[in-house]
């Protein structure tokens, strides 16, 4: 053998041995987080207010975890409603006396709850979670001014459950944003979120996405029929002014934002995604190299995903299902959409920036996009640009302009900036 052959063999070597270490690097990187870092991990995101962990003091998430000793849905839901249950206690206890300490302490205990049943209710003791989560949130919302009405929309022999609220004293003609919420978000997130945008004149609709919380039905390829049901009802109400209706889809929301954006286009004025999912998320690679194991996502990514489909019972079962959500297959890019905002991070390892792109470049109007270089899901950079101020600074006043809102005071319609504290 001469010596370019033991160099050849001796490069293959070092190639092949290089890639392993890269193959073992990059599944060592999908793994789950164990629970010790899992505690460390959520821990660190309650002290700077990252998701899902916003609004939670990092000492109940401290004191919750105590009690956690394995990576048990039903112990886990049993530690964070203990925490839970003495909030809530002090929020009937303060009720009759002071309405908005029992507001704040329900608050608190539906965060505690709804972290219960993270990221989805799998197990009875998580599903017990998201019971007691919709019981401290609606307690809340039965003190808020204004007022917060629960709607039940008949649909297909069963019912969308919705949060309609519209700024004080409304009467008729009032602009509205339909909120979506996302693969582990519910619709008490949503409403949380756009209880900002009433000073600007603007309502709000708070609905589950399909295979998420209340929803009827399940993700599907043409599960976006039950936001247009949302459209007929909400045109009926004869203070929402029907002209001026946009959506708000948050990651897995903003799927079918993008999608609402195409086959709702005549009756939306606009619509905002943030990270939507349009082809390459749902490819088996993407499934495979980039969701598995994901750890921008706290934990369990394919098992929230699995949830919201009928018979996903296995990575295999969604790998399947996933390519038929795509709207490249389903014929829809490029063509006729709603003005839109297209809200994406470059460093997003949960959906592909592609996928926003795609979106961008096709269709029949310009739109608007908002991409941060160093942002990652959602956009969002810790400490540096984190939801809240995304919500406040990027979305409220794109919905504001493109909804022509005027802010009841009559002032400037331009959103005050965030606190330090978001």
């Amino acid at each position: 053998m001469n010596g370019y052959s033991l160099l050849l063999i001796s490069a293959i070597v070092s190639l092949a041995a290089f890639l392993s270490v890269a193959c073992n690097s990059a599944a060592e990187e999908r793994r789950e987080r164990t629970l010790d870092e899992v505690k460390a991990e959520a821990i660190t995101r309650a002290e700077n207010g990252m998701y899902p962990l916003i609004g939670l003091d990092p000492g109940d998430v401290r004191e919750a975890f105590a009690s956690v000793s394995r990576m048990d849905d039903d112990e886990w839901a049993a530690a964070f409603m203990k925490v839970a249950d003495r909030y809530m206690a002090q929020g009937r206890a303060l009720e009759a006396t002071d309405t908005a300490k029992a507001s704040a302490a329900y608050v608190r205990a539906w965060r505690l709850y709804s972290f219960g049943r993270w990221p989805v209710p799998s197990s009875p003791g998580k599903n017990a979670a998201y019971a007691k989560a919709l019981e401290a949130f609606l307690a809340s919302a039965r003190l808020a001014d204004p007022p917060l009405e629960v709607v039940h929309i008949p649909f297909e022999g069963t019912q969308i459950t919705g949060y309609l609220r519209l700024p004080k004293n409304a009467k008729r003609g009032v602009p509205l944003v339909i909120a979506i919420s996302g693969l582990d978000s519910r619709k008490e997130d949503m409403a949380t979120n756009f209880g900002a945008i009433l000073t600007y004149g603007i309502g709000y609709f708070a609905v589950d996405g399909p295979g998420t919380g209340q929803a009827p039905i399940k993700a599907s390829e043409t599960a976006e029929r039950m936001f247009s049901r949302v459209l007929d009802y909400l045109s009926m109400r004869p203070e929402v002014d029907s002209a001026r209706i946009a959506v708000d889809g948050q990651s897995f929301g903003g799927y079918w934002g993008a999608k609402l954006a195409i086959v709702e286009h005549a009756r939306l004025k606009g619509v905002v995604v943030q990270s939507p999912p349009v082809d390459a998320f749902f490819q088996k690679d993407f499934l495979m190299n980039s969701l598995v194991g994901n750890r921008e996502y706290l934990f369990g990514l394919t098992v929230a995903m699995r949830s919201i489909f009928e018979s996903a019972n296995t990575v295999d079962d969604l790998a399947a299902m996933l390519p038929k959500m795509s709207l490249v297959r389903q014929n829809l890019i490029g063509k006729p959409t709603s003005p839109m905002l297209i809200i994406a991070g470059a460093r997003d390892t949960q959906v592909p920036l592609s996928d926003a792109y795609l979106l961008l470049s096709d269709g029949d109007v310009p739109k608007e996009a908002w991409i941060n270089p160093r942002g990652g899901h959602l956009g969002r950079q810790a400490k540096v640009l984190p939801d809240p101020m995304i919500f406040r600074t990027v979305i409220i006043p794109w919905l504001v302009r493109t909804l022509g809102a005027q802010p009841q005071d009559g002032s400037a319609a331009h959103p005050q900036q965030p606190s330090a504290q978001e």
